[in-house]
């Protein structure tokens, strides 16, 4: 249902394999959750760039293609963390045609326009 390739200006990005309906999951990714002592050795990894706040200043990162989904202030998608069940779901905040790449806001709100930690494309 999803595939990742080259987009034309934001280096990797998942694209959807079928249509997606506004509100269809289209990924439920487990997370491994990081301690909050140990977010603050992330910022020296490379993934920093992957990592999702979580409950109480933790940290987890997305398996699956969760983690690969980029950017964008008019997503597509929007991501819910699941804290009790250690899950997050991306799921369709607009129809999605297949071919298309899926964006979500990195903010955590699709209306969210604050600046992120690096240029947007």
């Amino acid at each position: 249902m999803l595939v990742v390739r080259d987009t034309d200006s934001k280096g990797r990005g998942v694209f959807a394999q079928k249509d997606f309906a506004k509100g269809e999951v289209i990924e439920k990714a487990c997370v491994i959750v990081i301690p909050k002592k140990q977010v603050k050795l992330i910022v020296q990894t490379v993934l920093f760039n992957y990592y999702f706040n979580w409950h109480g200043e933790s940290g987890a990162i997305a398996l699956g293609l969760t983690s690969l989904f980029n950017h964008s202030y008019h997503p597509n998608a929007l991501y819910v963390k699941n804290f009790a069940k250690r899950v997050i779901e991306v799921i369709a905040y607009q129809d999605i045609d297949a071919g298309e790449e899926i964006t979500v806001n990195y903010n955590g709100r699709v209306d969210d326009v604050s600046p992120v930690w690096f240029d947007v494309v």
